[in-house]
């Protein structure tokens, strides 16, 4: 619809950090839309200068930038961009976070310790974002830390249709490496054809991050190809232990489908040994090319953000995207 007499036209303008260039130019490309120029550059001691060479004055404005290391300094870039955002006049700010960082800081394990994840949507907030736009939040309660909208896509529709395309004429078990996965697991299971489910019982040490020890598999999964499910691969100690535990309780094959490939070392070692016939994550974060193996396939996200940039921009739904039902 056109816009009425003396209303002025809505302005989607693009912007990226350095983190991610490649994903931000393919969500461009999907968009038929030009990332911002800009100049951005950091200073010697490490502070980061950015300014964008074009009027952002009333504009829609969206920031994209993935969180691999550093972390910190790409966290830092974002909030400076948004921030200039701010004070150039931009009518509506969204920060497009791929992948949340310190997600697995949602809680208080102990006392005097901090709730990094909410302080991350906190500094949010203060820069000037209106909107956080995300991927497979760890725990779904991080949308309630940031006050504003929150657009929480998942990439399960992106892996699911891969799995169904690829091994859907199988007999496939959707397992979670956890009890608390369980209902994620239900809802791979029905996507991909009301599948069987089972989980992994593991323990895990809160003092010791990046362990954990699988201890038995609950469900029938002999003969079966297990689709091992996660939101995010880090070392990779915590998936590979659960695929052996499944080629102990006589799984016919392991397939691993994750969204985010962080893949710490020795991520690419484990899963390269690991007794698994693929590993399929997303491309919400970087891969370069030293941590890469021929079993992995790397599906990318961009659509999906896309679709959902285009949606937020023209005050449309994007409910469907948020479950998974799209």
């Amino acid at each position: 619809m056109s816009p009425k007499s003396g209303t002025p036209k809505k302005n989607l303008m693009l912007f990226a950090g350095r983190s991610h260039v490649e994903l931000a130019e393919e969500v461009a490309k999907h968009l038929n839309v030009t990332i911002t120029p800009q100049t951005l550059h950091s200073f010697a001691n490490g502070e980061i200068y950015v300014r964008f060479q074009e009027s952002v004055r009333g504009t829609d404005a969206f920031v994209l930038q993935s969180f691999s290391p550093p972390i910190n300094e790409w966290i830092m870039e974002q909030l400076i961009m948004v921030d200039a955002l701010k004070r150039g006049s931009a009518k509506r700010i969204t920060a497009i976070v791929p992948f949340y960082p310190y997600s697995r800081q949602d809680k208080k394990h102990k006392g005097r310790e901090p709730i990094s994840a909410r302080l991350i949507a906190d500094l949010f907030k203060t820069a000037g974002a209106d909107r956080i736009l995300t991927v497979d939040l760890h725990t779904a309660q991080i949308q309630g830390f940031f006050d504003g909208p929150v657009d929480h896509l998942h990439g399960q529709n992106v892996l699911a249709k891969y799995i169904n395309d690829n091994y859907g004429d199988e007999d496939i078990a959707v397992v979670s490496p956890d009890s608390g996965r369980v209902r994620l697991a239900e809802k791979w299971a029905q996507q991909l054809g009301d599948r069987p489910i089972a989980f992994i019982h593991k323990t895990r040490d809160p003092d010791k991050p990046n362990q954990a020890v699988a201890n038995r598999v609950v469900g029938d999964v002999k003969g079966k190809l297990c689709v091992l499910i996660d939101d995010m691969i880090d070392t990779g100690g915590t998936i590979t232990k659960a695929a052996d535990a499944l080629k102990d309780a006589g799984a016919g094959d392991v397939v691993i489908a994750s969204t985010h490939g962080i893949l710490s070392d020795p991520a690419t070692e484990r899963l390269s040994k690991a007794p698994v016939r693929e590993v399929v994550v997303t491309n919400t974060l970087p891969i370069p090319e030293e941590k890469r193996f021929p079993k992995l396939t790397v599906l990318s996200i961009a659509p999906l953000l896309a679709r959902a940039i285009q949606e937020v921009f023209e005050d449309g739904s994007v409910t469907s995207l948020f479950d998974g039902s799209a």
